[in-house]
């Protein structure tokens, strides 16, 4: 019988990586309420370590998934699972205003299930079924890149049909066409960007200039006052940056040397602690000066508290993306390709950003955003404009021996 590849094995740097970012980073977090963490997450993680080691066939191993007979014309239906607060909701919250008006319009009734609290959990969900080849019961899911991109290396997802994606192809934003683990989105579309930049608090710097990395990690009059964030590619890829060194193309020596600048920092006492969901209180108390933070909290934090702010550095940011897939064996293809596209209609991803304020993928959105809510059409944290795509970088897809390397460095240096 065919095993799993160690490549897709958890290695313990691995585990320790998934139990953190449970703990404090962005799986311990929602879109919007900052509370993304649950009980079933905890337990899951359990039981994922025995699942991967349990000899479960291997599905295909090269690109391309295997489709099912498309029912979509037949059953006018499809079963969408996605993280929990990512939708917009009506007033009763009961309701989906942007589904709604999806299925008036197409007669497709969508059964949305918010059952994605952390991106290993729910691997652990759908692995048994996609690695026997089997339906997963979900014609839609949705997947922050890295695991989006173990997904479609394993074939376990299926290539779209450009036909059925006209306003994907034409709307879809420069800065998420041409990730490295799915050229040219054959399998795969953004369903919302997911940017680090540096938030300060102006009271608590007092007049102290910040506006990079560095400064972060070099200014004694912040000593014990700087936050980082508790995620290997948000801490390292920031520090690549400041150090001139893409984050799409570095090696392992300049990993080395970032890891080594942030070492130095830790030393000295410069940098506070790595914090997840802890730095937006701690931000808005001003027991943080500044940190790295995520974008959608940033804008949450700005709206309510005054002193709060950020700024891009020079050197640029990272962005990374939550995905929109097909598992194979899903029974409604078509109609699942016809809702991402919907989302990919200006009117229709206006709506959505307004709502859960995370970077819009959508090009042409600002106009039909503005007559929602003008001031999140000119944040850029939401709609960057062409200087901040400019500055925008992606983290690039890393081997599985890379990622069980870098990943036990990282945790040496935050102590984890």
């Amino acid at each position: 019988m065919e095993q799993y590849e160690p490549d897709d094995r958890l290695s313990p740097a691995q585990v320790a990586a998934m139990r953190r970012s449970l703990r404090t980073g962005r799986a311990a977090l929602t879109r919007r309420s900052l509370l993304r963490a649950s009980a079933g997450g905890a337990l899951a993680l359990g039981g994922l370590g025995s699942l991967s080691a349990c000899g479960i066939p291997a599905a295909g191993k090269t690109a391309g998934g295997t489709s099912a007979e498309d029912h979509s014309a037949q059953e006018k239906r499809i079963s969408f699972s996605n993280w929990t607060e990512y939708m917009d909701v009506d007033d009763s919250g009961k309701h989906h205003p942007t589904l709604d008006a999806f299925t008036r319009r197409t007669g497709i009734k969508v059964t949305y299930t918010e059952d994605i609290n952390d991106n290993n959990e729910f691997f652990g969900k759908i692995k048994p079924q996609l690695a026997a080849g089997q339906d997963t019961g979900r014609d839609l899911i949705v997947l922050t890149d890295w695991l989006a991109a173990r997904l479609i290396r394993l074939g376990w997802v299926q290539k779209l049909d450009p036909a059925n994606l006209p306003h994907a192809f034409a709307n879809l934003s420069g800065q998420f066409r041409t990730p490295d683990w799915d050229p040219g989105r054959a399998y795969s579309y953004p369903w919302q960007g997911i940017s680090t930049v540096i938030a300060f608090n102006k009271k608590a710097l007092d007049g102290v200039e910040v506006r990079s990395v560095s400064d972060l990690l070099d200014n004694p009059k912040l000593k014990g006052r700087v936050g980082f964030l508790p995620e290997m590619r948000d801490a390292v890829g920031m520090t690549l940056l400041d150090r001139g060194k893409a984050p799409a193309a570095f090696t392992a020596d300049d990993y080395d040397a970032a890891i080594a600048r942030l070492q130095k920092g830790v030393d000295s006492g410069q940098i506070r602690r790595f914090t997840g969901n802890d730095y937006t209180s701690d931000l808005t108390k001003g027991d943080l000066a500044a940190c790295l933070a995520w974008a959608g909290d940033v804008v949450q934090l700005k709206a309510d508290s005054p002193d709060v702010d950020f700024i891009v550095p020079d050197s640029g940011y990272l962005t990374s993306s939550d995905n929109l897939l097909v598992p194979n064996k899903a029974r409604h293809k078509t109609n699942a390709e016809r809702l991402i596209d919907y989302y990919y209609e200006p009117q229709a991803a206006a709506e959505l950003a307004a709502y859960i304020n995370y970077v819009c993928p959508v090009d042409g959105v600002k106009p039909y955003l503005a007559k929602i809510d003008p001031d999140a059409a000119n944040n850029p944290l939401i709609i960057p404009d062409k200087a901040m795509q400019a500055k925008s970088h992606a983290f690039r897809s890393l081997s599985a021996k890379e990622e069980t390397a870098f990943e036990a460095q990282f945790a040496k240096l935050t102590g984890a």
